[in-house]
């Protein structure tokens, strides 16, 4: 066995062996494509083959990385090592000349002194261990070691985590304006963010923070935008239709909401200066409708027979009966995806449990028809995958998709190219809910531009490609939001959106790196709860000094999406990376509340009830201490109604109050001896609200309190 000295000549010498043997394919006659002056009078046979080319240009990777002293040794051990990782596996067992073969086994002899070579070690950064709620808490090394960008939902800023889990780099949103959402963002080539502001404007950011092109759109955004190879930007926009427009189109009045009937269009933008855009392509749900209630009214026909069109009546039913507090909300699409090899797009509906893909091809005027691009069908729907009852070819025992989110094509390049993965999220309208979640990807029958169905049958496949779910379905349960991703090593990424958690798994299903996004993002709220502290905490982290315009973010850790990207990515190369602090390490805000509480020092207290409640300025906070296990189980309740009507948001002005909803929080077990959740009010004036826990079995406790008095 060799001893350590031993081993790192060897390795020293094989570093020397490489670059002279990359040198030496380079110049050979059998790296250079056009043959070159000293190939001139060589036989065409001593081309180099596949593998050989291969095998190269990864030596010639590694090489690069190693040689690149610009870099700090962090970002340069996370660009090795994936390039180790993507070693290629295929040339390994297959022919190749003897200079190849030589070059792969003192290139892997190098990947294994990665450590050592460039003084680095991740040993030393474990996961924080069992006592850890936030932050990395699994690394395995079977692990893709890239960058995930991740931002909680209500918040201004967005974070780049390296694979131990530390921020890389931050971006803050500096203007994102007061009751608007940063659904979330995307990491465009140049390193600059593309951003969603729910539900009027995208930005694009650049790393410092600043806005370089901003759209306000005049009709409401949401969910969903995607910048497309072309530079023009794809935008997933809500329309609605009058009560009167829906009945015309064939919809039942009888379920037809008095405010009428939102539907989802695109939007193709192409950008113009530092804000604005061009509208070049168009597509609407409402031009591909069909229904068989009304003889007299348009697009009747027979939905068994025409699967490339949508339903208007499917579901009209159950949203008027069970989702009485969003009766317009016919579709809900929720995801869009970009195929540039087919120039399709694909939607994906959530109320109607499937997924649809559209030709992209068309023009805007064709694309309101049945025919033209590629497909010669127009804007109809290809292909519909999911929920064949949406067009009466199945039933509930044939459903397959669950409000579903993030359905996408798997990139080429990456295990399962050109296969359909998607979160199912397992929930639904009551009756149909199946209350588990997986991750599942299928193949689809394509023909040409068109997808294969057999006549007076559903869209195949009725096999699944792969899937995930927990080893106990019901431990793994995401109702809602979600998404899922396709690594270079075969992993799947899986972002449990209400938990805020992201992991990856094998394709054997074991997870192998495991991340929750803490809590306690925006702990400069609250002057009372960092009083007498010192500095505050975020300064240290480019927060900003005034409170935020939605007190909720400092209490959520709702990531609706979160993205891998691996370290030689040209989004990454064009950040100043380096490694940062770990985003857990912000005093939790509940342990600051409490102490706050205990210190006399947090505002008034209002009320008597199961909980003592306090307010300061717009915070209430609910405290029990000591505290039972029930406590922590049911979800409280809050309905805000203000001094003037006005002031209550559109959609809610119906209910008479703003409700408020808002998500149990409590530090550590029930014995521990308390516990603790912390709401936000709005900031116009409240004439008095309600709250209390309600809970499966009923409500717990209830109490009526008078700002006024």
């Amino acid at each position: 066995m060799l001893d350590f000295r031993t081993a790192a000549i060897c390795a020293a010498a094989a570093i020397t062996a490489i670059a002279v043997l990359i040198a030496a394919a380079w110049h050979s006659p059998l790296a250079r494509a056009d043959g070159g002056s000293s190939a001139r009078n060589q036989a065409a046979t001593h081309a180099p083959d596949d593998n050989g080319a291969t095998i190269q240009a990864h030596a010639q990777r590694i090489l690069r990385i190693l040689a690149d002293r610009r870099t700090n040794n962090w970002v340069r051990y996370w660009q090795a090592r994936y390039a180790c990782d993507a070693a290629p596996a295929a040339a390994q067992d297959a022919p190749a000349a003897p200079i190849d073969r030589v070059l792969l086994t003192l290139t892997a002899a190098i990947c294994a002194r990665m450590d050592a070579r460039l003084g680095v070690n991740p040993a030393d950064y474990p996961p924080r261990g069992d006592e850890q709620t936030g932050g990395l808490l699994l690394n395995e090394p079977r692990a893709a070691a890239g960058y995930t960008l991740l931002s909680v939902s209500r918040t201004r800023n967005v974070y780049l985590l390296d694979p131990l889990g530390r921020a890389a780099h931050i971006w803050h949103i500096k203007d994102n304006p007061p009751n608007r959402v940063s659904s979330h963002s995307k990491l465009l080539d140049n390193g600059n963010l593309m951003a969603m502001i729910i539900p009027y404007a995208i930005l694009e950011i650049d790393p410092r923070g600043n806005i370089v092109w901003r759209y306000d759109s005049a009709h409401a955004l949401h969910h969903d935008v995607l910048k497309m190879p072309n530079g023009n930007v794809l935008l997933l926009v809500e329309g609605r239709k009058s009560r009167e427009q829906a009945i015309a189109a064939g919809a039942n009045p009888q379920f037809v909401h008095e405010d009428g009937l939102e539907y989802d269009y695109l939007l193709e933008v192409r950008p113009t200066g530092a804000s604005g855009g061009e509208v070049v392509w168009e597509w609407s749900t409402w031009d591909h409708l069909i229904q068989d209630f009304d003889p007299s009214k348009p697009n009747y026909g027979a939905i068994a027979e025409h699967p490339e069109l949508i339903d208007i009546n499917f579901l009209l039913d159950t949203i008027s009966n069970r989702r009485p507090n969003l009766p317009r909300d016919w579709l809900h699409t929720n995801s869009l995806d970009y195929n540039p090899a087919l120039d399709q797009i694909m939607l994906s509906p959530r109320h109607f449990s499937e997924l649809w893909i559209i030709d992209h091809s068309p023009t805007t005027e064709e694309a309101r028809g049945d025919s033209g691009g590629n497909s010669g069908m127009g804007g109809d729907l290809l292909y519909r995958w999911g929920n064949p009852r949406a067009y009466d070819r199945g039933t509930l025992a044939d459903q397959r998709l669950f409000w579903q989110h993030q359905t996408h094509w798997i990139p080429a390049g990456l295990p399962g190219a050109g296969n359909i993965l998607v979160f199912n999220n397992g929930n639904e309208f009551p009756g149909y809910e199946r209350f588990y979640s997986s991750v599942d990807e299928i193949t689809p029958p394509m023909d040409g531009y068109r997808y294969q169905r057999a006549e007076n049958e559903a869209y195949p496949p009725d096999a699944l490609a792969w899937t995930y779910a927990a080893e106990t379905p019901a431990d793994f349960y995401a109702s809602a939001w979600s998404g899922t991703q396709r690594l270079p090593n075969g992993n799947t990424l899986i972002v449990d959106a209400p938990a805020g958690t992201i992991f990856q798994v094998t394709p054997d299903g074991k997870p192998v790196w495991k991340y929750i996004a803490p809590r306690h993002y925006h702990i400069s709220l609250w002057r009372n709860l960092w009083q007498d502290a010192g500095a505050p905490p975020w300064l240290a982290y480019g927060f900003p000094a005034n409170p935020l315009p939605d007190p909720s973010a400092a209490i959520k850790n709702r990531v609706y999406r979160a993205y891998w990207y691996p370290p030689d990515d040209p989004g990454l190369q064009a950040l100043d990376l380096a490694p940062g602090a770990y985003l857990e390490d912000h005093p939790d805000i509940h342990d600051w509340a409490r102490a706050a509480i205990l210190a006399g020092d947090f505002g008034e207290r209002l009320a008597d009830s199961d909980f003592d409640i306090y307010l300061d300025e717009n915070i209430l906070i609910y405290f029990k201490q000591p505290c039972a296990a029930a406590d922590t189980q049911a979800r409280f309740f809050l309905r805000i109604i203000p001094e003037d009507a006005r002031d209550i948001p559109a959609r809610r002005q119906e209910h008479d109050s703003d409700n408020s909803d808002f998500e149990f929080r409590h530090r550590g077990k029930a014995s521990d001896g308390w516990c603790l959740a912390i709401a936000p009010l709005p900031n116009y004036p409240i004439q008095r609200i309600r709250t209390g826990q309600h809970a499966t079995a009923g409500q717990l406790w209830q109490a009526d309190i008078n700002l006024n008095e």
